[in-house]
């Protein structure tokens, strides 16, 4: 355990070079006609302030569609009054003695709605997007996925599409970064936990991987490696859209001026229901990821905690307890650095975006990731047995990568409806 904190802590340093030197380079011009899409369901905390910030995108030219599997869905009202709003200020915007200036910045952009329906053999969020690809405008040479608890900055989609211009770049892609709006444990606990995964991305494109929340692809490559078939029966787009690339070769390049800040707070129940989704999904999609989890953890929880009980015990009895301690220490203390090297990193990027990490934020992340531990193994001695999530609403079942079963869905007013929806797709 003391070897792997030790590789971990040296992999915090090279982490903090990657970000510098990435966020000092000057992006390309390459600026294709995007078309950014955003699975919606149900509304997330600060809605209307995330999707305010894709209409103002620093871009020459895109198109946003919003797609949501019901017209009754409450975030398509917040999309409404934003594409409203906006045709408004366009309107205010050809008539002010500044039009060229202002019309420019809002008119570069074109935003519509698409209605997808339920899903019947997969998750609801792949079928949105299934379902969307094939409806975005001709000219599209770039597909961006975005999801709705994201609040990117201006210079997102630029910063997120300038790596497809190497043609050999399969993907590029960016991470969440949590920020607690009122400080509870829970939440904090949620981000801390959270941070651990924004270090396993990094330089190495071979180990990368797509989160579906901020990532971009060449429509042709997106075409040429099949993903509409990839994602049929699947339930996590971005984990069937990696092994799309990997299987390919292909590189996902890790922007890390994509790292977009998710302003959320969380329940305890929410907390370890997220938790626990993401290990379960990574048992089906990628069972070595799962296993690395569950082994690391279990090492770090037999050794750090089991060390300090028989600290206490050597230290009741008068015994000799110097080496033991000693070795604790220094386990808390690199994994401390660690995340004090990868709050450096980050904070480059969050500042950016206007979000400062206080003193409370940074104490939590320097101690609470002993804790986050042993959530990681509850979270993944749970997907040991049971394949089962709810998300947003929607009760599934991972039979594989390629076989979801919908169990039951939430109605409006919280009731159920069981479903038997079953497929496979080989």
């Amino acid at each position: 355990l003391l070897y792997q904190s030790l590789v971990s802590a040296r992999g915090g340093a090279r982490y903090l070079k990657f970000f510098q030197r990435e966020l000092d380079r000057t992006p390309t011009n390459f600026e294709p006609f995007a078309s950014v899409i955003v699975p919606c369901r149900g509304m997330d905390q600060g809605l209307r302030e995330n999707l305010s910030a894709l209409f103002r995108q620093d871009y020459p030219r895109y198109e946003l569609i919003f797609v949501a599997d019901s017209e009754d869905d409450p975030a398509l009202k917040i999309v409404e009054q934003l594409i409203w709003g906006f045709a408004r200020e366009l309107a205010a915007a050809d008539s002010s003695g500044h039009a060229r200036v202002e019309r420019k910045r809002v008119a570069n952009v074109s935003a519509r709605i698409i209605v997808a329906g339920r899903a019947k053999d997969c998750g609801q969020k792949v079928h949105n997007l299934r379902a969307t690809v094939r409806e975005v405008e001709p000219a599209c040479e770039a597909f961006v996925f975005v999801d709705s608890d994201a609040r990117p900055r201006p210079d997102w989609l630029r910063s997120l599409v300038a790596p497809l211009a190497d043609e050999t770049v399969g993907a590029a892609t960016g991470y969440r970064w949590f920020v607690p709006v009122r400080g509870r444990l829970a939440s904090t606990l949620r981000a801390v936990w959270n941070a651990s995964i924004v270090s396993a991305l990094g330089e190495d494109t071979r180990r990368n991987f797509c989160w579906g929340g901020s990532t971009a692809i060449r429509r042709a490559t997106f075409e040429r490696l099949n993903v509409l078939d990839e994602w049929r029966g699947a339930l996590s787009d971005d984990y069937a859209l990696t092994r799309a690339l990997q299987r390919a070769r292909l590189p996902i390049k890790f922007v890390p001026a994509c790292l977009t800040a998710t302003h959320e707070d969380c329940t305890w129940r929410e907390l370890f229901e997220f938790t626990t989704r993401q290990l379960k999904i990574t048992r089906v999609y990628a069972p070595h990821l799962w296993l690395i989890v569950l082994v690391s953890n279990l090492l770090f929880c037999l050794v750090f905690y089991g060390g300090i009980l028989i600290t206490s015990a050597r230290a009741l009895r008068g015994l000799p307890f110097a080496l033991p301690l000693a070795l604790i220490a220094a386990i808390f203390f690199l994994g401390a650095l660690k995340a004090h090297l990868r709050l450096r990193a980050v904070a480059q990027v969050l500042a950016r975006e206007g979000v400062r990490l206080g003193v409370g934020a940074r104490v939590a992340h320097l101690s609470l990731w002993m804790v986050t531990s042993v959530i990681y193994l509850l979270n993944a001695l749970a997907a040991a047995f049971s394949r089962r999530i709810t998300w947003r609403g929607i009760s599934y079942e991972l039979k594989s990568h390629a076989e979801t079963v919908i169990i039951a869905r939430e109605d409006e007013t919280g009731a159920s409806h069981n479903s038997s929806h079953h497929s496979r797709h080989d």
